[in-house]
This record gives C-alpha cells, structure tokens and sequence, in this order.
C-alpha cells in the first residue's frame, strides 16, 4: 500500500510539475528557505538559464521555440525568489558560518578578498548587462515584433498569389499561412516577456543596494560588529548574491537577443556560422600574415606570441583554401559526368519532355500588372481566391488553379481568359476608371465613353475616379476594374465548368466521399463497375446545363442503382437529373417557389422522337431534322420565347423525359441560354413547388 501511494504521489508530481514548481516559487518570495535549498535553487537558476541558451543555439527558427516567453517569465519569477530569499538569508544570518555556499563562494572568485576589486567588476558587468545585452535585446523584440506585423499582409498576399499561380496547394498555402501566424505570434508575445528580462535586471540592482545598506546597518546595530568587520562581510556577500543572481539573466537576455536575430534557415547558428566563415581560407591567410607583420614590427616580446599565432593561421587558411578548391573541382568533375552521361539520352528525352497547358490561365496586359503587383495589394489576387471557392461551393468540385501572367502581344489594357490553351473570353478595361451600367434606376445620365459590360453584355460607360461619387449618385451601378475581371471570370467559369473537369477531379471527389462513405465508392468502382471515364462523362453533362454536382453521394447513389439496367452515361444521366429534380428546380422558381415553364406539345415530342438518332459509340444523341422540319421547330419554339420574354419569365421548357435530352440537343445551337426540365424531374420536386403552364409550343403556334 504504501509503494502504492508513493507511486500515485510520483505520478502526480510528473503530470503537474510545471504547476507544482510555480507554486513552490511563490511561496518562495514569502517562506524563510534553508541555505542548502537556496544553493540549490541557484544551481538549478543558472543550470536553466545555460540549458535555454544552448536550446536556442541549436533551433533553427525563432517561432520554433514557442514556449520561449513563457520559460523567461517563469525563469525570472524563480530568481527573483532565489534573490529574495538569499536576501533574508544574508540579513538573518550573524556569522560567515550561515551564509550561503555559492554566494561566499562568487564572492572569494569575484574579489579574490579584496573588497573593492569585487564592487568594481560587479559594477562593470551590471553595465554591461543594463546598457548592451539586456537594452539590446529588448530593441530587437520590439523592432522585430513592429515589422512581423507590417509585414504579415504582405506575406499573406505572397502565398496567395503563389497558390493562385499553381505554385503551391491548398495544403501548403494552409501550412505557410499557419506559419505566418506562429512567427507574428511569437514575436509579439516575445516583445512583451523581453520587458519582464529589463524590468527583473532593474530590480536585482535594488536589491544588491538593499543588501548592502542593510547589510551594514543590521552588522552594525544588530549584530554589534565594527565597521571594518561589518563592510568587509556585507560588501563579499552582496557582490556574490548579485552575482549570482545577475548571471543568469545576462545569459537569458544573451539568449533572447540571440533567438530574436536568427535568420529563417532551417539549420542550427553552428551550422550558419560554419558556412558563413569556411567560405574562403584566403580571409585567414592574409590575418595570419598581418600578425606575423605585427610581430616583426612591434616587439618587445610580443612577436613570442604573434608569431605562431599568425603562422597557425595561416596554415588553417592555406589548407581550407585547399579543401575549398578540392571540393569546387570535384564538383565540376561530377556536373561534367552527368552531363556526358545524359548527352547520348538527351536528344530523345528532350522531344519525349512535353509541355502541359495550364487548365487555366489569365494573360495580362502590362497596363493591368498592378492589379496583381503585391505593392499595390494585389486586389485582384484576393478576388481570384475568393472565386475558387466560391465556385467549389456552387458546383461541387475544386477548381484548377489559375495561373496569372503577362502577355506582352495583348493590349496594354487587355487581358484573356483561357481553357487548357484556348480562349474563353477577352475584354479590354480602363484601369483608373470606373465602368457604371444603367439597370434603370439612372436619373441623371451622364456622359462618358461608351463600352459594353464584359460578363452580361450590358451597355455601359466609364467614368473617372473623381466622377464616382456622381455615378452612384445618378444611380448607376459603378464597378472598379477587379470586380470587372472578377464578375467575368465567374461568369466564364460557370459556363465551361465542364470543360474544367477530368479525371483527377473525378479521383479527388472519389477520394472526398470514400473518407466518410466507403462502402458507396465501392459499390460503385466493384458492384456496379463504373469506370472514371463513365463517371466523368455523367458529371460533365451535369455541369454543361449547370447542375451542381456537389450532392455527389446522391448522384453515386443513383448510378449504382442504375448501372445494372444501363450504363450508357445519356441514360445515366438522365435518372441521376430525376433524383436532383428538387435541386434543379429550385435554381429557377421565383420568390413563391413558383416555377413557370413553356410545355412542349405531343406532336413535337413525337416529331423529335421520329428524328432521334443514338450513335452506336455511346456518345451525345442528337436530332436530324430535314430543312422543313427544322424551319417549323424553330419557328414554334422562337414564338414561345417571345411570349415568355415578353412576360419577363425565364425561358424553360417543360417535355417528357424520353425527349428531353434531344430537345436539349436541338436548342444547345440555335438557343443556348433555354432550359430544359422533364416531367420526371418535376415530379420530384411537386410536394415542394408549384408549376404554371405559361406557354404552349406547337405547331399551331408557330403558324
């Protein structure tokens, strides 16, 4: 039992230590300590303070010692206790005989028995301590704190425009940005311990003079002591206690200014220092040879020591010159190796290497750079990002990087927009302008240089910085050139989403829902054996009439469940939109869940039906109608449309699910912007919603 209890009280202590010591060191600021705790208490004080600066010689980074302020903070709370306690020890204490081991023991080291000897190198490393090492640090927190804030937007941005480049992933902008935030972290909270470091130095410098005063009055009046006898005593204990309480906080602040001035190398200072003075033994050479000049020149027994010294060095010198040069040569030695190695393959490897096209790319003219330059906030990068997942959200699949360049053939105040190498949109902008667009709340038209709005279409005209306020107060809608470049790209990219999407999309949704549903992944790839390819084809037609794919587990689902009956993707894709009917019909129900549609007659579904045709590949269906039929379906569709706009309705179609892939097919040419739902789809969605039949389209309509 009671090996048991010692063992709990063990496990205790271990798991608490931290809260444990902090306790004891209060109580020790309060509680007489016997002397063999208080030398003690100052091995172990300087023993941390060595162990902390070796610590930190040996850590690459600053942000890696992050606990480092918060060590100094308790560093310093327990030498003050072991100061303060020493203190009463000193004040209490009659006799020699009472006093503290390592502080007589400082004291005989210091002054060699001689009094003022000890006070005046005291006094020399106090200054030193309070005027170089302590103030210093000090500066370097604050200073360093200062700029790690300035710079963290800007640091920010730089990772943004890397991860908008391509340059890096999501992963690693994440862990470059949680790096950021450890290092501005770090130094802010090192800013403040810095001040504990001066504040306990200032301190320690009261209580060495309290401890002299007091000291030689308690001597005198207390313990009845002459002056001499009194001043000798007291003066050798108060250098060695402020000694020993001043050293470790020299070497803690040392290591503060140490830690705070380190570069962002990953390597340890030894190594930085090795590299920083091998780089050339000639340096060491022409030191050698100056003291050796030295020795001759000077002296008076001083060339006994120059002498050898400077040859010393010059040896040193001469062989790293050796090594150096050695190491140069049998570098090139190698390069030239491999160079001869590769020359046979290089021919073929050089036209086997291809170069990929970017999945997409935004080409600047150099009047646009500063929209993307980093001194300039690079607003536009910001917004890219803000497209990406926006777009990941609306469509259910991350968007490829965009990559931003200059193009110097395009106009200054052009930029491109393109697809795996092939322009999807151009567009030229006013960098310094405004573009205002009347959506017809405009009161007072202004005037200004006509231009079309590049994303919708819309007549519009740019105005100057200092006719903005006017702009939006005639009400016209004003947009700046990023928001310009941004609307356009999100509205490119929603229209070619599937161009946007392959294989490896497909496999990093796959791996996304294998996470959380396994079992449906290999229902899917096992049961059902559907390839990528056939899962790409089925997500792609989605996307090509903008249905969000981000219900993916519905749509895996479906395919499972249809993939016995048929695989063909047309089919697929079919009982995969009836499963999202709800999804598809709430893009285009007004604000009463009201959805308007133009049905399509029986006799021009069974005239669509006649003229289907399925190629025999698998790939889109599509309708071959003659000229006359052709003519009439036009003709009654573009009837329908016109009521409907007349209305102000969105133009849907409303057909049976047998046909709607072909009336899609039949209008993706003449009329793009039409939408097509089955009746299967809304069927879904009736507890939900409520259809109203605004038009019909037959052919006695188009009569």
């Amino acid at each position: 039992m009671a090996n048991e209890g010692r063992r709990k009280i063990v496990d205790f202590l271990a798991q608490n230590i931290i809260g444990v010591a902090a306790v004891l060191v209060v109580f020790f600021i309060f509680i007489p300590i016997p002397k063999f705790i208080i030398d003690s208490c100052m091995i172990l004080n300087l023993s941390l303070s060595i162990v902390i600066l070796l610590v930190v010689l040996y850590t690459p980074r600053a942000s890696d010692f992050s606990t480092f302020p918060r060590i100094v903070l308790f560093q310093t709370l327990f030498g003050l206790a072991v100061n303060i306690s020493s203190t009463r020890l000193i004040l209490t204490s009659k006799d020699m005989a009472g006093q503290s081991s390592m502080v007589k023991a400082f004291a005989n080291i210091v002054s060699a028995g001689d009094p003022v000897i000890g006070f005046i190198i005291f006094v020399v490393i106090i200054v030193t301590q309070v005027l170089v090492i302590t103030k210093g640090a000090s500066r370097v927190s604050e200073v360093a704190a200062r700029f790690s804030l300035d710079s963290m937007s800007q640091k920010f941005f730089d990772v943004d425009n890397r991860l908008n480049s391509g340059a890096i992933d999501d992963a690693e902008a994440s862990r470059l940005k949680d790096s950021i935030r450890k290092e501005i972290d770090f130094y802010s909270k090192m800013d403040g311990s810095s001040k504990f470091v001066s504040g306990n130095v200032t301190v320690g410098i009261f209580i060495t003079v309290l401890n002299l005063i007091g000291g030689f009055v308690k001597g005198m009046v207390g313990n009845k002591m002459d002056f001499s006898t009194a001043l000798t005593m007291y003066s050798a204990l108060t250098v060695g206690d402020g000694l020993l309480s001043q050293l470790p906080t020299l070497i803690i602040s040392f290591a503060t200014g140490l830690l705070v001035t380190g570069t962002k190398s990953d390597d340890p200072l030894t190594e930085q220092i090795r590299e920083n003075f091998s780089h050339s033994g000639y340096i060491y050479i022409i030191v050698g040879a100056t003291l050796i000049v030295l020795g001759f020149a000077l002296r008076n027994g001083t060339q006994w020591l120059l002498l050898p010294i400077g040859a010393f060095i010059c040896v040193m010198g001469y062989r790293m010159a050796k090594n150096s040069e050695k190491k140069v040569q049998q570098k090139k030695e190698a390069e030239e190796k491999e160079k001869n190695n590769n020359q046979t393959s290089k021919s073929s490897a050089d036209s086997e290497k291809i170069s990929l096209l970017d999945d997409l790319s935004l080409e600047l003219g150099y009047a646009l750079i500063p929209l993307v330059s980093k001194e300039k906030g690079a607003e536009l990068l910001e917004r890219i990002t803000r497209i990406r997942n926006e777009a990941k959200l609306d469509m259910g699949f991350v968007i490829p990087k965009i990559r931003i360049q200059d193009n110097m053939t395009l106009d200054p105040s052009e930029y491109s927009f393109k697809i795996k190498g092939i322009e999807a949109g151009r567009a030229k902008i006013r960098p310094d302008y405004f573009m205002c667009m009347d959506t017809g709340a405009v009161t007072n038209p202004m005037s200004g240089e006509k231009t079309k709005d590049p994303a919708f279409g819309m007549d519009a005209i740019w105005v100057s910085a200092e006719n903005r306020a006017e702009a939006e107060d005639s009400g016209y809608v004003v947009v700046d050139p990023p928001t310009i470049i941004a609307t356009h790209l999100t509205e490119i990219i929603k229209a070619h989403a599937s161009e946007m999407l392959g294989r490896q999309e497909v496999s990093q949704i796959m791996d996304v829902v294998k996470e959380k549903n396994p079992v449906l992944i290999d229902e899917v790839l096992n049961t059902a054996k559907l390839s990528y390819g056939q899962i790409e084809k089925v997500l792609k037609n989605l996307l090509e009439e903008k249905v969000s794919i981000r219900n993916i587990v519905e749509i895996l689902e479906t395919m499972a469940n249809y993939a016995s009956v048929s695989k063909n993707t047309w089919d697929l894709t079919a009982k995969v939109r009836e499963a999202l009917g709800l999804q598809i019909c709430m893009q285009y129900v007004d604000q009463d869940k009201k959805l308007r549609v133009m049905r399509l007659s029986q006799d021009l579904s069974e005239l669509i039906q006649d003229h289907a045709f399925y190629p025999q590949d698998g790939s889109k269906p599509y309708v071959a109608l003659d000229p006359v039929d052709r003519r009439k379906w036009i003709s009654c569709v573009s009837d329908a449309l016109a009521k409907v706009s007349k209305l102000g309705y969105m133009p849907i179609i409303l057909c049976v699910s047998s046909v709607r892939q072909l009336v899609r097919a039949a209008l993706e040419r003449e009329q793009p912007g039409v939408v097509v739902i089955s009746d299967m789809e809304i069927y879904a969605a009736t507890s939900n919603i409520s259809v109203e039949i605004v038009s019909e389209i037959s052919e006695e309509e188009g009569v």
